[in-house]
């Protein structure tokens, strides 16, 4: 059997560094056998790729890619505190959108985070989730992530 750190290797995917914490938490804390994440942006070396709300001032299409970035943040999260080889399963995310008003595309956008979990991790990838509409997100992001995984 593979690992995961290789099947991310396969993919050509390398977990960025982990972004720091904006306020008082940090970014992925253990209990017993679960590892939950502080709520990932879509940060890429350190900045926003774009602020807004999805719907208006940010497609779906690339709020999509975003939520596959904030997972992609989650998961180096999750590595630097107890390696991404301990991952037994992926029990579930929870995805905020910044929503235009009337914008109800939120599972759409997170479903970048759910079909990139899927592509690394197969069977052991399938989830629980949430996609949230919400008004605002810090910083101006448009897309949020947590991620609970079982180690």
């Amino acid at each position: 059997m593979t690992t995961w750190s290789n099947r991310l290797k396969e993919l050509g995917i390398e977990l960025p560094g982990v972004a720091a914490p904006l306020a008082a938490y940090v970014p992925a804390t253990q209990s017993g056998q679960w590892v939950f994440t502080s709520g990932q942006l879509p940060f890429v070396d350190g900045k926003l790729p774009a602020t807004g709300k999805v719907g208006a001032e940010v497609s779906p299409e690339e709020a999509k890619q975003y939520s596959a970035t904030c997972i992609l943040n989650a998961l180096a999260a999750v590595h630097a505190l107890v390696g991404i080889d301990s991952i037994k399963r992926v029990v579930k995310v929870v995805g905020f959108v910044a929503s235009a008003e009337g914008f109800t595309g939120q599972p759409g956008v997170i479903n970048g985070a759910s079909e990139l979990l899927g592509e690394i991790f197969g069977d052991e990838g399938k989830h629980a989730r949430s996609a949230v509409g919400v008004a605002e997100l810090p910083i101006g992001a448009p897309v949020e992530i947590e991620l609970i995984v079982e180690v």
